[in-house]
């Protein structure tokens, strides 16, 4: 076919299909992850599962066989990152009713159908941090096998703190001393996570800190850490954890001077690379207008996987979001956020985009693009800065930049598309219109 007679067949709509193997988005703008300018009129070549060639209408050709797919009209981007979710939850309000009746629908029904969801919102990578084990590593590989739908998932598997939480031994692991310390990431290294997740760390000594750390590190593995009070966040810094998560510090209007600080110092040290951070605000930003506007949670697309029953418990739990014990203090620690993330960008911290989706009201379907529209229409961050947030930072953390987070040659074909302009309309991104993760279009 001639190159100029696929173009006409694109600009009347036409689409043709004769080899899924290698397929042409043609006619959309393309924001390829990396920062820059977008590109108009793209054309993005996928073979199999990967990116073969990126250009332009009238300077790329497309190959005789490939299946056009028109993204004329559309924002073309690559697949989202959620860089803090928990499979094994999924807006239950009551935890500890959900961890002693569900763990033995953890593997089969729960993770499975969270990490769907995921996917479905056009998250084709995410970071699980906090799991059973054996669970999240089963859902991990089946996704990675393509005997499960899902994004790329990067688990950390269970917690390690101080002492667990009575009841939560199933996904928290405590260490008595640095070796017992060491030992546990061992643990955790050898079953093949792929990062560790650090809680409470002010509540252990700075050697059990180190130990896990160090022994992380030893095994290539990125350590993550709560930020929820001063203390942890100093101990965190000085053991040099790889990632924060949340913003913290309850409703405290800004991180104390020292802490931004010892930040600063750590930003200032180009040899160790980026110093990220993941604030998840949105769960708590926007719980007072899903407080007073439950209208949203009848959004069925997280019942994607679930049985009727569970269903059914989930919405008794949040039938009154008001009385939930888990939000109360939130309406307190609201105004703070935005005055914390700010903090953070202006200490040259990167930060990621991640939801800890999965808690209270927070479906596995929705929790992404409403963090994305927080930071930006909300806190006023610009929006590329923010995709680039949610796509290549992620893959830099995670040390597979060489393969995914970014629309370009030779890397993994993790693309998502949707209707209009997201630069300038954010909230876009809660009604994709193509997925595909590894070439597979899911949508």
């Amino acid at each position: 076919m001639e190159k100029h007679l696929v173009i006409a067949l694109l600009i009347i709509g036409i689409t043709t299909s004769v080899n899924a193997q290698t397929k042409a988005l043609v006619g959309g703008t393309l924001i390829d992850g990396f920062g820059g300018t977008p590109l108009r009129n793209s054309i993005v070549i996928v073979e199999g599962e990967r990116i073969a060639a990126v250009g332009q209408v009238g300077q790329l050709e497309i190959p005789e066989e490939a299946e056009i797919i028109s993204t004329e009209g559309m924002s073309v981007l690559p697949g989202l990152w959620d860089m803090h979710v928990h499979l094994m939850i999924n807006g239950h309000a009551n935890y500890g009713y959900w961890h002693k009746k569900y763990p033995k629908d953890f593997r089969d029904i729960i993770m499975p159908s969270s990490a769907h969801q995921l996917l479905m919102a056009g998250v084709t990578s995410a970071r699980d941090l906090g799991a059973p084990l054996e669970d999240i590593l089963y859902v991990r590989d089946a996704i990675n096998d393509g005997k499960l739908p899902g994004p790329t998932l990067y688990v950390s598997g269970p917690f390690i703190q101080h002492e667990p939480y009575p009841g939560t031994e199933l996904y928290r692991w405590g260490v008595a001393d640095p070796s017992d310390a060491r030992a546990k990431v061992k643990r955790l290294a050898n079953a093949g996570v792929d990062c560790i997740k650090l809680i409470d760390q002010d509540q252990m000594t700075p050697d059990e800190v180190d130990a896990v750390v160090t022994e992380a590190h030893k095994h290539n593995l990125t350590v993550v850490a709560h930020s929820h009070r001063p203390a942890e966040i100093r101990r965190g810094l000085a053991a040099g954890v790889d990632c924060f998560e949340h913003t913290g510090l309850s409703s405290a209007p800004e991180y104390p001077a020292d802490v931004m600080e010892m930040i600063k110092e750590r930003t200032a040290q180009m040899n160790l690379g980026p110093m990220f951070w993941c604030p998840t605000v949105e769960g708590l930003y926007n719980y007072e207008y899903v407080r007073d506007n439950p209208e949203m949670l009848d959004n069925d697309s997280w019942h994607l996987g679930l049985p009727d029953s569970i269903i059914m418990d989930i919405k008794q739990s949040i039938a009154y979001p008001g009385r939930l014990p888990y939000f109360q203090i939130t309406p307190t620690r609201r105004p703070t956020l935005e005055r914390k993330i700010k903090q953070l960008k202006a200490a040259g911290l990167v930060l990621v985009v991640g939801t800890d989706s999965g808690i209270p009201m927070k479906f596995h379907s929705q929790s992404t693009w409403n963090e994305l529209d927080v930071w930006v229409n909300e806190f006023g961050l610009d929006p590329m800065y923010t995709i680039k947030a949610a796509t290549y930072w992620p893959s830099v953390l995670m040390g597979v930049d060489d393969q995914v987070g970014t629309i370009s040659e030779g890397k993994y074909a993790d693309i998502i598309a949707v209707k209009g302009d997201v630069l300038r309309h954010i909230d876009l991104l809660q009604d994709i219109d193509y997925i595909f993760k590894h070439g597979t279009q899911y949508k």
